[in-house]
C-alpha cells in the first residue's frame, strides 16, 4: 500500500465481543478506528450471573473501551440512522440531548441484541433481565432486599414465602447459570448470615420446552435436570408464560406463581437500530450477510455478532461466534488493505460450557466428541473463562474475587 494513501475510516457500532475482537487485531497503519456505543466499556457477559450472587464483583468483568487499544477513537452514543449511499451514520448522545453525523469508509454493525419478551404482557414492567451490568446490579440488590425484608419480625408466612421465592424464566445457558449461582448463594450464606431463613428459600426455573440447555448433548441436559432436582431447584418443563404481574407469574394453564423476583432469560430480539434498517433479515430479525459478512448491495457495510447471521447458515447467538467473526473480519480488512485475497468466513465450533452449581460444570465439545461434567469440568470452565478475559487486570480481579468468596464468603451489603 502506498504510504501516501489515506487510512480507511472504519466505524464500529457496539462494544461487545465482536467489536473488541476487531479492535485488537485491526492494522492501524491502514485504518482509522472509531467505536460508537452507548456503553463505554466491554462487558464479559459469560460471568454476569456470578456477579448477581456476589461471587464476582461488577468492575472485575468490565474493561473501558478506550483502554482496549491505543490509537482508537471512542464516542459514547447510539446510532439512530444510516445512509449507505452517502456512507453517513446518524447518532445521538446517550442523554438524548444532541445528535451528530459521522462518515465512514467501512462500517461494522455489531450492536448485539435485546431480550426477547415475545410480546407477553407485563414482562417489561415487572420482570428483571440479565443482559447488562446494571441488570446484574439490580438483581443483586433486589435479592438482598428480599432476604432483609423476609427477616423482619412480624412478617406474615405468606409474605415471607413470596419474598423468598425466586423465579427464572428460560432454560438456556444464562437462565441455568443464574439459577445455579443463586442456589450456591443460598446454600453457602443463608445459614451464616440469615439463620432464620435457612430452608425457606425456593428457586423455580420455568422452561417452555421439554429440557434445559437445548444446544447441549442430551446426556448433559439430563444430568443438569438431575443436579437441579438434587439441589432443590424446581424445574417446570413445558410451562408457557401468559402474563407477568407485580409479584407473580401467570402460566397459560392458569397456574399462578407468587415471587418477588422474576428474572426473564428467554432469548434474543433485534436491537431497535437493527429493526429500523431496510436490509434483508431472517425470520427472527437478524441481518442477513454473505459469506464474507458483508451486507449485500451495501458497499463497505458489514454485520457480525448477535444482530446478524450469514444467509447460508444460521449461526448461534453466542460470544464464541462474535469473537470468531471479529477476528475474521479484522484479518479480512487487513488483507484487503494490502491488496490480498480474502477467504470466506467459516465458523469453528469449539464447544459450549455451562456452570450448573455446587462447583460443577458442563463441557460439550462436538469436534472432539467430548462431553464432560462434574467438578473437574468446573475447573476447566474457570480456566477457559480466565483465558478469555480481555485484560490482565480483569484476570487478576476475577481470580481475587473467587479467592475472597472462598475464604471470607460473599458480601451481601446493600449500598
Amino acid at each position: 500500500m502506498n504510504a501516501q494513501q489515506p487510512k480507511q475510516h472504519l466505524v464500529i457500532l457496539g462494544a461487545g465481543f465482536g467489536a473488541i475482537s476487531i479492535v485488537k487485531r485491526i492494522d492501524l497503519r491502514h485504518h482509522r478506528i472509531t467505536i460508537i456505543s452507548p456503553r463505554n466499556h466491554f462487558l464479559f457477559t459469560p460471568l454476569l450471573p456470578s456477579t448477581t450472587a456476589g461471587k464476582i464483583e461488577f468492575r472485575s468483568i468490565i474493561e473501558p473501551v478506550r483502554r482496549t487499544r491505543k490509537g482508537i477513537e471512542f464516542v459514547q452514543a447510539e446510532a439512530i440512522g444510516l445512509d449507505t449511499e452517502l456512507r453517513t451514520l446518524r447518532c445521538r448522545t446517550v442523554d438524548k440531548t444532541a445528535e451528530f453525523s459521522i462518515t465512514y469508509d467501512q462500517l461494522v454493525i455489531s450492536v448485539g441484541a435485546w431480550n426477547n419478551t415475545y410480546g407477553i404482557p407485563g414482562v417489561k414492567e415487572h420482570a428483571m433481565f440479565l443482559k447488562e451490568l446494571t441488570d446484574a446490579r439490580n438483581i443483586r440488590e433486589r435479592v438482598t432486599w428480599c432476604l432483609e425484608r423476609a427477616d423482619v419480625p412480624g412478617i406474615t408466612p405468606e409474605e415471607r414465602r413470596r419474598l423468598l421465592h425466586f423465579v427464572v424464566v428460560g432454560g438456556g445457558p444464562t437462565g441455568v447459570e443464574f439459577a445455579a449461582e443463586l442456589g450456591d448463594l443460598f446454600d453457602e450464606e443463608l445459614g451464616r448470615l440469615y439463620p432464620h431463613l435457612k430452608g425457606q428459600v425456593t428457586i423455580t426455573l420455568v422452561e417452555g420446552g421439554k429440557s434445559l440447555l437445548n444446544s447441549f448433548d442430551q446426556g448433559l441436559r439430563d444430568y443438569t435436570a438431575r443436579r437441579f432436582q438434587n439441589e432443590g431447584i424446581e424445574v417446570r418443563f413445558q410451562a408457557k408464560v401468559k402474563q407477568v404481574e407485580a409479584g407473580r407469574l401467570i402460566l397459560e394453564d392458569g397456574t399462578t406463581i407468587e415471587a418477588e423476583v422474576i428474572v426473564w432469560s428467554t432469548g434474543f430480539a433485534p436491537a431497535g437500530f437493527v429493526q429500523n434498517l431496510p436490509f434483508a433479515k431472517e425470520r427472527t430479525g437478524r441481518i442477513l450477510t454473505d459469506e464474507f459478512l458483508r451486507i449485500p448491495s451495501r458497499a463497505g457495510v458489514y454485520a457480525i455478532g448477535d444482530c446478524a447471521t450469514p444467509a447460508a447458515a444460521s449461526l448461534p447467538q453466542t460470544a464464541q461466534v462474535a469473537m470468531q467473526q471479529g477476528k475474521y473480519l479484522a484479518t479480512a480488512l487487513n488483507r484487503s488493505a494490502r491488496g490480498k485475497t480474502v477467504r470466506e468466513f467459516a465458523f469453528n465450533n469449539l464447544g459450549m460450557l455451562a456452570y450448573i452449581g455446587d462447583n460443577r460444570a458442563l463441557a460439550d465439545i462436538p469436534k472432539a466428541k467430548l462431553r464432560w461434567r462434574g467438578i473437574a469440568t468446573y475447573i476447566f470452565w474457570r480456566s477457559a473463562y480466565i483465558t478469555r478475559l480481555v485484560s490482565l487486570k480483569n484476570k487478576v480481579l476475577v481470580l481475587f474475587d473467587w479467592f475472597k468468596a472462598w475464604v471470607f464468603g460473599r458480601d451481601l451489603s446493600r449500598f
